[in-house]
Formats: C-alpha cells, structure tokens, sequence
C-alpha cells in the first residue's frame, strides 16, 4: 500500500482548496447563521467536477479514484461542512449507488445530469421511526402493475428541497421484511411529492435539509432500482462507501480546526509568552495532530480497498468512527485553547464544533459503526 499522492492527486486537492478558501470562505458564518447555501456555489463545484468525481466518463464523471474524492471532502469541510455534505450526498448516496446497480436506462436518464452537476440527488432512507434500524420502513411502495405508489413521510434529507432527483427507500411486502424493501428513483415535480419544513439544525446549518412526503406518488415500474426486494441491500452497500465520505468530512472538520487552533496559539500571548509555549496547550496541539493523522491513515486505507475492489465495509467503519470522534475532541479543545474567543463566531471554531456533531450521527451512528466491527471481529 503506498498512500503517497500522484500528481493528480495534488491538483485535485490544491483546486479544492482554492475553491475552499475563494468562494466557500467568505460569507461561510452568513450562511452558517441564515441556515442557506447558494445555489450558485452547488454550480461551481459542479462545474469542477466535484459532484461526480468517481462516476465513469461516459455518464459525465471525472473518472477519479476514492482518494482524490478524499482528498477534495477533507479540503473542503476544513472550510465549511454544508458545502462539503452537498458533495458526499450526490457521489457517495446517489451517484454510486446508481453506477453500481442502476440499469443504462436509468444511468442515461438520471445519472449523466447527476455527475455533472446539472441535477443534484437526495439519498431518502431515514424516517420518523427508522433511524439506525433501517429495517422498520414505514413508507410504503404498493404494486399496483404498471407502476407503484408511494406513500410516507422521510426525515433528515439532506439536498432536501434542492434536489431534483430523490433515491427513495420504501416496504412493498411488509411480511418479507427486510426482503421486502425496494429502492426507487422519484423525481421532484411528480404529483404527490411534497417538501416539508426545513430543518434548524445545531450544525451543518447551511446544508438544505428537509422532510419529505409521500402522497399517493405514482413511481413508474422502470424507476424500481434492481430486482425486486433488493432496496435494502441497496441501502446498505450504498452506506458503505458513504462513510468514507463522511469520515473524510470529520477529518476535514478536525484538520481545520487544528489550523486555527495552532495559528492562533502562536499569536494569542499569556503570561509574558505566545500559548503554544506553554505545555498545556502544546499537548492539547500534540493529541490533535496524532489523532488527525491517524484518522487520515484509517481513511485513506478504507479508500484504497474500495479502490481495489476489496470488501472495505469494516475498514470504511473503523475509519467513520475513529474520525468523527477526532473531528469532536479536536474542535472542543480548538474552542478551549482560543478560550473566549473560541466562542465567538469570527473565530470559526465554535461552527467546526457544532459542525462536528453531526458526522457521528449520519450514515450510521457510532454506536453502529461499533455493531459491525464487533460483529465482523467475533464471527466464525
């Protein structure tokens, strides 16, 4: 394994973090405080590549590898989270699940305008009473033929009411079970389709998150995603490479505010010296770096498997967790060593903290993340 980067790699990551520090930089605590991310700075990032990165160039895609996809969430949730959550969503939700198991039907139709940036996805699995236990799915998807119609309420989407393609995880045999769920692509102008309120969030605020609902949505055959029953397995495999994306948004969210906690400790003087001469605060820098960096090797493993084509379910795990609670212990002493300032909005560490939260949350929490390892480990 060598995780050293390729020229590439270094001209996706410097072009992300210019994007980063260009156009996501100022106005990122406005956005933060007015919960709004312009739709102009979803068509930049489309137009770098950055909403299709690994998709393959004959539906769109940049044709890229899962560590220059790394490379460029890490850059960009350095600066701001809702930014970097837009682009995990549409390539890591949407756009691969769709590659991976669409047909070229579906690929022509939906995919090409997805890769591009043309047309933003949502990835709709949770529900009022289906979080971690995506099993107990209350919408519902009845087969009436020719199409099927779709009934239920989803929560916590993110790309929400900005989306114009939804990937929609519903029950159409609730005594199969799990083996009777199926996924199913839903376009934003369909009758019945209805976009709820948005969402005041702790973090991530500028991120355009809704609850959807279903009423009597009529879902064409067609758009039934692989065979039928194969939604939840659908969901799951999609999961997988998602919290990739989201442990390199956590060490992103880690790694800048590590930045502006060492740069500020070189200015901010106590008695009679610069902070970071002092131990307490130059151990709180020590931990930050080495769990920053163990989280990026974590990542960047998870990335080569998946890249290889291994199984990298538990590795894409181990790295999630890890991370997410870099990413937390990191911004909670980022705001200590800056002490008031560090709760003061200009000093962007008290968003990094509130943005860190989440990422312990979604696309499976902690505490799953633990279930799978400890279920891999102990099997057999």
């Amino acid at each position: 394994m060598d995780f050293s980067l390729t020229e590439e790699h270094l001209m996706i990551r410097d072009a992300a973090r210019d994007f980063a520090r260009t156009e996501l930089l100022p106005g990122v605590i406005e956005r933060d405080k007015e919960q709004n991310f312009p739709k102009e700075l979803i068509t930049k990032m489309g137009d770098l590549g950055f909403l299709g990165m690994m998709v393959d160039p004959k539906y769109g895609g940049g044709g890229m590898d899962t560590t220059s996809y790394v490379l460029v969430m890490e850059e960009l949730s350095k600066i701001d989270a809702s930014a970097s959550v837009i682009v995990s969503v549409n390539n890591s939700l949407v756009c691969y699940g769709l590659e991976a198991y669409a047909n070229e039907t579906q690929k022509e139709k939906y995919l090409t305008k997805l890769a591009t940036g043309e047309s933003i996805g949502a990835f709709c699995l949770s529900e009022p009473e289906a979080g971690s236990d995506a099993t107990s799915q209350r919408t519902t998807a009845i087969d009436m033929g020719d199409h099927y119609l779709l009934n239920g309420t989803k929560n916590w989407i993110t790309n929400g009411n900005s989306a114009d393609y939804y990937i929609v995880i519903a029950q159409t045999d609730k005594e199969k079970g799990h083996k009777g769920i199926n996924a199913f692509i839903v376009e934003k102008t369909w009758d019945g389709f209805e976009v709820g309120p948005k969402e005041d969030k702790l973090g991530i605020r500028g991120s355009d998150t809704h609850s959807l609902n279903f009423n009597d949505v009529k879902v064409p055959k067609e758009n039934r995603i692989g065979e039928d029953g194969f939604g939840f397995k659908f969901a799951m495999k999609t999961l997988a490479g998602g919290r990739i994306g989201i442990a390199a948004q956590a060490l992103g969210i880690a790694s800048g505010a590590f930045e502006l906690a060492k740069d500020y400790s070189k200015q901010r003087k106590a008695f009679g010296t610069e902070i970071c001469n002092h131990q307490a605060i130059a151990f709180k820098l020590a931990d930050m770096k080495v769990n920053i960096d163990a989280s990026r090797h974590l990542i960047m493993h998870a990335a080569w498997m998946k890249d290889q084509g291994m199984d990298y379910n538990v590795a894409g795990c181990t790295a999630k967790l890890f991370a997410s609670q870099t990413a937390m212990d990191t911004t909670v002493e980022a705001v200590q060593i800056h002490g008031g300032n560090g709760y003061v909005k200009e000093y962007h560490v008290e968003r990094l903290m509130r943005d860190a939260k989440i990422t312990q949350i979604y696309e499976g929490t902690s505490e799953i993340q633990k279930i799978v390892i400890s279920r891999d480990l102990l099997k057999g």
